[in-house]
């Protein structure tokens, strides 16, 4: 497994997928996304890595993806059985997810 790296200059494409969610439902939520990400999504040529954030007042939930290219990302979009975990959890929640570039990285 590689682990998730933010630098302006790592060659990946990054995926941030906010979630808009009811508090009673962002436990599932993350449910869904965890084991998607582990069973399915994991597993799809050109993953790299995956956190899944929920926000302490239960109404968000964010996954910042990491992909070898804008293309693997595309494929897995178009994967039927991924299309098939993303609608569970589109039944729970509304997303926007984007295609983000690294501009800037700050450490203590």
């Amino acid at each position: 497994m590689t682990p998730t790296t933010i630098s302006t200059d790592a060659d990946v494409a990054t995926l941030i997928n906010v979630f808009t969610v009811a508090p009673e439902k962002q436990q599932a939520l993350v449910k869904v996304l965890t084991t998607a990400t582990e069973e399915v999504i994991g597993r799809r040529p050109g993953y790299v890595s995956a956190n899944i954030h929920a926000s302490t007042d239960g109404t968000r939930v964010v996954n910042y993806a990491q992909w070898t290219s804008a293309e693997a990302l595309q494929a897995m979009f178009a994967d039927p059985e991924c299309q098939e975990h993303m609608s569970v959890a589109l039944a729970l929640a509304e997303c926007e997810p984007h295609l983000y570039t690294v501009e800037s990285v700050h450490h203590a």
